[in-house]
């Protein structure tokens, strides 16, 4: 994490032992941990560079403080913090499951009850939050998990404010997201979150924000000159998502009208509203919202180094920094060191396949592959798999849907699998690769028995991989 690299050979911070890393921002790195009692929680590990400022130790203290006093309704409360080895600590509830943003890129917009307890649940977060006299400040898809067992979960809030510790006059949060007082240099207020609310249900309910894409300086401006664009949100939630996206902060609902509205009932208690959201969300499909999870954690960690905060953007009075997105979904690194891994000669090029990881969550088996085309010609070329992976040469699918899980104990043998809009697998249409590049595949297996502990991975014209270790997720 750090220049010395003090924080990436740890094995444990505080009490708490440290399983496995789960993602970096600006402020720190997050990991998978276990408390004394064998209970798993994500700890939040702060950059020593930060936790050495007094002032930040101050503010750390303050915000962790009001951030215990959020009540547990739809979000993942803080169980502790503390300072080890000069480096300060914050210790939430592990949420299991993948965040919006990687389920509406994996399966679209949500729709129907799950929409509606989506947007129930993220405003009775907010209602926690605000109760305890807190403002989130950084709301945005991927800081709401979907939990199988109780829906949408809020975390990190409160969080974003501790950037004001850095002693630059910025903007917190994350553009897309952001309300029109932040850029226009106002106070922030809970009406700030409700805002975001308004872009999380529209983005979750079409798929796109409320105010587009693009640099941070196009999105602010649109933010406080332009209407939203509400065109295919659910009609029931978009008189409510208007109200909340007014430019005007004093004519938004609070959260508690929200929930209010949406529930149809008078001061409705954030206990009841969370009842509720338990009783009609549906879990999303784990398959294929893994992988996209996973997918889009890789891709954070690629995002041009901004002065961040857990993946909150900081827009300095001259500077709008930019957060680029590399596009499509890909496989693990290929950096590593490989489980498996073999050249393939073809005519005129070279293949260099890799087994990157195979991994568990129940029954369900995530194989992620690599493959490193080396042209024979000095002048490159292209590679273009095209449907060389897929189930039918005479019907191209230009998937990887042939590719084959094995389990050596049963010898059965489980296709790639698949749901309603295709497989769970890597798309190659219209794909290609010059020399020297690498292309990332994942594949899906689901019903996978549970004792199997290694399997054998077949790939069309590539040839078996046998005895492949399979990691199980934590």
């Amino acid at each position: 994490m750090d220049a010395d690299g003090r924080t990436t050979s740890m094995r444990a911070v505080g009490p708490y032992t440290l399983v496995r890393r789960l993602g970096e921002g600006g402020m720190g790195v997050v990991y998978l941990a276990s408390d004394p009692s064998g209970r798993r929680v994500a700890l939040k590990v702060m950059k020593p560079d930060k936790a050495l400022q007094q002032e930040f130790r101050r503010r750390f203290e303050q915000e962790v403080e009001a951030a215990r006093r959020v009540a547990r309704f739809c979000t993942a409360p803080v169980l502790d913090s503390g300072v080890d080895n000069g480096l300060a600590y914050l210790v939430t509830e592990y949420v299991k499951g993948p965040d919006l943003a990687a389920v509406v890129e994996a399966q679209g917009p949500l729709a129907g009850a799950n929409l509606e307890a989506l947007a129930v649940g993220v405003a009775t977060a907010l209602a926690a939050i605000h109760q305890a006299e807190v403002i989130h400040r950084d709301l945005k898809p991927s800081n709401i998990l979907l939990s199988p067992l109780g829906g949408p979960r809020v975390i990190d809030f409160g969080i974003a404010q501790l950037a004001d510790t850095l002693g630059t006059q910025s903007l917190i949060g994350t553009p897309a997201y952001m309300s029109p007082e932040q850029p226009r240099g106002e106070r922030v207020s809970t009406a700030s979150d409700v805002f975001a609310w308004g872009g999380v249900i529209t983005y979750a309910g079409t798929g796109r924000p409320p105010f587009g894409v693009g640099g941070a300086a196009e999105l602010m401006y649109r933010i406080v000159h332009d209407a939203p664009g509400l065109d295919g949100l659910d009609n029931r939630l978009r008189p409510l998502v208007e109200q909340a996206l007014e430019k005007d902060p004093s004519r938004r609902p609070s959260a508690q009208q929200l929930l209010d509205r949406l529930l149809g009932r008078q001061q409705v208690t954030v206990q009841s509203a969370t009842e509720v959201v338990e009783d009609i969300w549906t879990p999303v499909d784990g398959a294929g919202a893994i992988i996209a999870a996973e997918a889009l954690r890789r891709r954070r960690r690629r995002w041009i180094p901004a002065a961040a905060v857990l993946g909150a953007v900081v827009v300095t009075a001259a500077i709008l920094l930019v957060v680029l997105w590399p596009g499509g979904l890909g496989g693990r690194s290929s950096q590593g060191s490989a489980l498996a891994q073999r050249d393939v000669p073809r005519n005129g090029y070279n293949l260099q396949v890799r087994i990157d990881s195979l991994s568990r969550d129940s029954k369900t088996v995530t194989l992620e592959w690599s493959v490193k085309f080396v042209s024979a010609n000095a002048a490159g070329g292209r590679w273009e798999p095209g449907s060389a992976f897929g189930k039918n040469e005479m019907v191209p699918t230009y998937s990887t849907d042939a590719v084959v899980l094995i389990d050596p104990a049963t010898g059965g043998r489980h296709a790639t699998a698949s749901n309603d809009t295709g497989c769970l697998c890597s798309d190659l249409r219209g794909r290609a690769w010059t020399s020297g590049e690498t292309a990332s595949f994942y594949n899906v297996f689901t019903d996978v028995a549970p004792a199997a502990e290694e399997a054998s991975v077949d790939i069309p014209g590539i040839g078996l991989f046998s005895g492949i270790a399979i990691e199980t997720r934590q």
